[in-house]
């Protein structure tokens, strides 16, 4: 018998088109006809609808839709309408919030009114994105876990761009539209507040980022190197423990030092991945509000190391006493 497949052998699964699971009497029926891709096949499930969008996803993508349009026209009306320094721009392009004398007041279109018609439409794309989420959960008979995740995201795209703003009374203190201004953005503000590697939540968010990341390959090395004995049919081993979920806890015990189950390292991950922007929106939402410089912060709870006065001699380590340093 041949040894079961998995992605990185030459055999491609292909089953026959499946339109999805029977839904509830009154709903919409899914869209499309059904198409196979072979490079699609190469990652996962090689067929590539019906789909179903609904009043919600209908909304969300129309508005999605506007909200790349107000910024994408705006960058490049910023190169007077040339393609080419647009296409070579894009980048460095931004559509930038209203300046800080407007306050939370409504700006000009060309002094920050047009970011704010863009942010307004672009939340309202990820907001009825998100109800599409729970809603198609609840009709598939799911639970609700990826929607809870999702607004995890979306509570520190809120805090960036609505929440902190309104705190600080001013719509200046939001994000700039664009690739580097947004990065740019990240860098003056934290040297604005101190220095945000300073801040506990900031730590908090950067280890539970590396943490999910490690998290996430591991998990998904572990289920392709037992996937030979069916380890990628993970409901079947979390009821029905087999020779896969055994040997990847072994694996795990051996490595890792602690155990993982085929359905606590879906847990692991999770909290991980979501504890990411939970703790980095409440570090961005107490900067500027509650703590105004994280460095002086840090003097003050013992967490930044003493450093030489400015101007006052250093010693040399190597005419030091041993063991002095």
């Amino acid at each position: 018998m041949a040894e079961y497949q998995n992605i990185f052998t030459q055999v491609q699964v292909h089953a026959p088109a499946y339109p999805g699971v029977p839904h509830e009497e009154g709903q919409r029926d899914r869209l499309g006809k059904p198409v196979f891709s072979y490079w699609a096949g190469k990652l996962g499930d090689a067929q590539i609808g019906p789909i179903y969008l609904g009043a919600t996803g209908v909304f969300s993508l129309m508005c999605g839709f506007i909200a790349i349009e107000i910024i994408g026209l705006n960058m490049w009306a910023s190169v007077n309408w040339n393609p080419i320094e647009f296409i070579r721009q894009l980048p460095w392009l931004a559509l930038e919030p209203p300046p800080p004398e407007y306050g939370l007041s409504l700006p000009p279109l060309a002094e920050g009114g047009w970011w704010l018609l863009a942010g307004f439409f672009l939340t309202a794309s990820i907001l009825l994105w998100w109800v599409r989420t729970y809603r198609r959960a609840i009709a598939l008979g799911m639970g609700t876990h990826l929607a809870w995740a999702f607004a995890a995201a979306i509570w520190l795209y809120l805090v960036l761009g609505f929440i902190r703003p309104l705190l600080m009374g001013s719509w200046s203190e939001a994000v700039p539209f664009g690739i580097f201004p947004h990065l740019d953005w990240t860098a003056a503000f934290s040297i604005r507040y101190g220095n945000l590697f300073y801040n506990p939540f900031h730590m908090l968010s950067i280890a539970f980022l590396y943490g999910s990341t490690l998290l996430f390959a591991m998990h998904g090395a572990t289920i392709l190197a037992v996937s030979r004995y069916g380890g990628d049919r993970e409901i079947d081993q979390v009821v029905d423990r087999g020779t896969a979920a055994e040997r990847a806890a072994l694996f795990w015990r051996w490595t890792m030092g602690f155990n993982a189950t085929m359905e606590s390292i879906h847990r692991w991950a999770l909290w991980f991945a979501v504890l990411t922007v939970i703790t980095g929106g409440i570090g961005i939402l107490l900067t500027g509000t509650v703590v105004d410089n994280w460095y002086l912060w840090g003097i003050k709870h013992g967490l930044v190391p003493v450093y030489p006065m400015e101007g006052a001699p250093v010693p040399d380590a190597g005419l030091l006493p041993a063991g002095v340093n």
